[in-house]
């Protein structure tokens, strides 16, 4: 059986968490394969609202393994309040998998996630300050502390002292902070290494030999392709790939497994975190989309920060299902619309010149590009029981067909709601 991804086509936020929530039922595994806990995604279901971070949306689907791949940015602390908090609600404790060669994110990251974003003032780049960035840094640098090494106690303080070393000048001559103990770091680091212990294995023969013998796997991307570092709005972007390309590396999978992408987008555009954002809105017009948006109106998962909204990009979305090699497309939140009379849907960006482009450009030309709109007009009513594509409103069918004509991808699945029985497919 093929692997599916479930990728975000735009900034990020856009319910990938709804779609793999509802979809895991019916899945053997689903894995997180890049990102921390710098992002999140939130369900609904009969456990009431649930914000995940670092566990994968199928927690909630009993019978399900859920894996914490090799390429995720790996926080202990944050992973057991997460799984403690789903416990108190009632959740019944998940089959989650950790791999062995994941990385740790430390304490030391955190640190100076928020003394570089301090430093920068005005010109920082909207962190989290969950430690991501720098946590990346060092793994790329070769200084990074695998799961494997909390069980080795000389190796875990040597690579804790190779981490340090470097930062230690940073904090002394830069930051005018007290330096790091690596003694104090690597006994803070094994005080839940017992309890993390059943979680640990080797997720990569795991879900090789799940895909062999044809069990189903879903994938599931954190962020969207517009934060890529590579692909994206960068340096506004996350430290890690969040295209469906890098699952397979970031799961332990092999490339061709992956043959279904679901790339998600919102029936309009929001995002959390800063960079250009070329449809958005400001005042009460801005207001008014963020109140209704959701479950709980547009305010970030992990940050609580209100999100950016605006109309729906078409140059962006198109881009991003573009890079991410979707097969398919997800809306979701289309039941948000339904206050409007017209519906504005950017078709093309206008730059210094005047020039129309339906190409999504660099940022040094994005920051400056103003949006082309087209209006449709809206359907005026309440959608969110509706459950086949022919029972909404001419207006919205018609709304979703030209999206669908602009992005040049088809639309298989809609969401009418927050709820799981809220989406259906096309």
């Amino acid at each position: 059986m093929p692997v599916t991804a479930i990728v975000g086509a735009n900034w990020g936020d856009e319910g990938k968490g709804k779609l793999t929530d509802a979809l895991a039922g019916s899945s053997n595994y689903v894995v997180r394969f890049q990102g921390g806990g710098n992002a999140g995604h939130t369900i609904i279901n009969e456990y009431g609202k649930i914000a995940l971070h670092l566990l994968p949306s199928g927690v909630c689907s009993p019978g399900t393994v859920n894996v914490i791949g090799p390429g995720v940015a790996f926080d202990i602390g944050d992973f057991f309040a997460e799984l403690d908090d789903l416990l108190g609600k009632g959740v019944p404790a998940p089959d989650i998998r950790l791999s062995e060669r994941a990385q740790l994110v430390l304490p030391v990251h955190r640190l100076f996630d928020g003394l570089e974003e301090e430093r920068l003032g005005e010109r920082q780049f909207g962190s989290t300050k969950k430690g991501i960035a720098p946590f990346y840094a060092d793994k790329y640098l070769k200084l990074g502390v695998q799961v494997a090494d909390l069980y080795d106690d000389d190796r875990l303080l040597e690579r804790v002292k190779a981490a340090l070393a470097s930062k230690n000048v940073l904090l002394r001559h830069l930051y005018g902070k007290p330096e790091a103990d690596a003694e104090a770091l690597a006994a803070e680091l094994r005080r839940n290494r017992e309890r993390l212990k059943p979680f640990v294995c080797n997720t990569t023969e795991l879900l090789q030999e799940a895909w062999r013998r044809g069990e189903s796997i879903l994938v599931e991307g954190q962020l969207g392709a517009l934060r890529d570092p590579d692909h994206g709005i960068y340096p506004y972007s996350t430290s890690s790939s969040t295209l469906a390309g890098f699952a397979a590396v970031g799961a332990g999978l092999p490339p061709y497994a992956i043959s279904r992408v679901i790339a998600v987008t919102k029936a309009y555009s929001s995002c959390v975190g800063t960079g250009p954002f070329v449809t958005e809105l400001h005042g009460a017009e801005a207001e008014e989309l963020r109140k209704r948006g959701g479950s709980a109106g547009e305010y970030g998962v992990t940050t609580g920060r209100p999100r950016r909204v605006g109309w729906f990009d078409a140059v962006a979305t198109r881009y991003g299902c573009m890079v991410q090699g979707a097969t398919e497309v997800a809306l979701t939140n289309l039941d948000v619309l339904g206050y409007l009379d017209e519906i504005p849907i950017c078709t093309g960006y206008r730059d210094a010149s005047g020039t129309v482009t339906t190409e999504f450009p660099v940022n040094r030309l994005l920051e400056s590009a103003q949006p082309v709109y087209e209006t449709m007009p809206g359907w005026r009513t309440a959608i969110d029981d509706v459950r086949l594509f022919d029972k909404l409103p001419a207006e919205a069918q018609a709304y979703v067909l030209r999206l669908e004509g602009l992005i040049g991808v088809p639309v298989r699945q809609i969401s009418v709601g927050p709820h799981r029985e809220q989406l259906f497919e096309r």
